[in-house]
């Protein structure tokens, strides 16, 4: 029923309540006419209340009530909803405010809909993007040698070796992406033991040195004593490949320095690895971790790599529960940081 309607049933009751209190004063021949006109607005008071609350219940309330039954619907089970709304009373009030919490849930769940759906778009364009130049490249060197270059043996090789090349590339991104769906889908359970973390980061510096000596880079382990950790071993040896070659990676020719170093948290030790590179700008900082996001596009793609190190990294050290943060300066250098527990033993 529309409101306009309520009002003027409302009104016209209210003039009829109140000729009714008067004619029933009337018809006792008070003499008085205060104590008619208090009778009469006390009993035009009452009837027209005892009307009204009728009238709402039945027009508003009700309609209030199935509202806030199929609110509810979205939020509990439906034993749940049965037993609430059997045993509670339902104030306007209430209402109200499941009302304001239920929008304010959907809009927030609406929020996360279109930002996964943009992270979708953008994740797969990036794939293609990755997997596009690689594939031009076998291409365009398999269709040369197609074309004659088979006949020059010399020429053969190397076009050959440059579609390999960009072969390990694709095998390379390909890995990264089922390496980091299995983090995320946790199938990739976490292995505890007790070990030295300082050989294997004295391990993995000698298997980078022919890329350091390359761009006359220098790695240096800080303080090389013993640091017990308590991890898996082997994700963490992918997280230190993937930063120190990182390092390695933007650091400046000629000169640079990458260095790895630990500090001793009580309970757990902070491992961090800087170099005086590039840097990175404040504009870039929070998204380093996202896959594919590269805060230098031309000379990522110039060092290789997948564009998703650093996302794999930040999930094996969040499944070791524990936490990894990058600082850095523009133009001078940065620094990647994560903690892990120091040995049970």
């Amino acid at each position: 029923m529309k409101t306009r309607y309520i009002a003027g049933i409302i009104a016209a009751n209210s003039a009829i309540f109140f000729a009714l209190g008067l004619i029933l004063m009337l018809n006792f021949k008070i003499e008085n006419i205060n104590i008619l006109i208090i009778a009469s607005i006390l009993l035009f008071f009452f009837l027209n209340y005892f009307f009204a609350r009728f009238l709402i219940r039945r027009e508003i309330y009700e309609k209030v009530r199935t509202i806030y039954k199929n609110i509810y619907n979205f939020k509990v089970s439906k034993k749940s909803l049965k037993q609430k709304i059997k045993t509670s009373t339902i104030g306007i009030d209430e209402v109200n405010n499941e009302v304001e919490q239920w929008m304010e849930d959907s809009n927030k769940q609406l929020d996360n809909m279109l930002a996964l759906e943009k992270f979708r778009k953008e994740y797969i364009g990036n794939v293609a993007h990755e997997l596009r130049t690689p594939i031009f490249t076998i291409q365009g060197y398999v269709s040369t040698l197609l074309d004659g270059a088979m006949d020059d043996k010399e020429l053969s090789k190397k076009y050959l070796l440059r579609a390999e090349a960009g072969i390990d590339r694709m095998i390379e991104i390909v890995q990264d992406l089922d390496t980091i769906t299995q983090l995320e889908l946790g199938a990739f359970p976490i292995t505890y033991s007790d070990f030295d973390i300082i050989p294997l980061i004295k391990e993995i510096v000698d298997n980078l040195d022919l890329k350091a000596k390359e761009r006359n880079i220098k790695v240096v382990v800080m303080n090389p004593v013993q640091v017990l950790v308590n991890a898996d071993k082997d994700k963490i040896r992918q997280v230190l490949v993937n930063l120190i070659e990182n390092a390695i990676k933007y650091s400046k020719d000629n000169g640079g320095e990458v260095r790895i170093k630990h500090f001793d948290m009580e309970e757990m030790y902070l491992i961090e690895v800087s170099d005086h590179g590039i840097g990175i700008e404040e504009k870039d900082i929070n998204r380093v971790f996202e896959r594919f996001y590269r805060t230098d596009k031309a000379r990522s793609r110039q060092f290789g790599g997948s564009g998703i190190g650093l996302a794999i990294v930040k999930h094996i050290v969040e499944a070791h529960n524990q936490t990894i943060n990058v600082r850095s300066k523009y133009g001078e250098g940065t620094v990647f940081g994560f903690t892990l527990n120091k040995a049970k033993n």
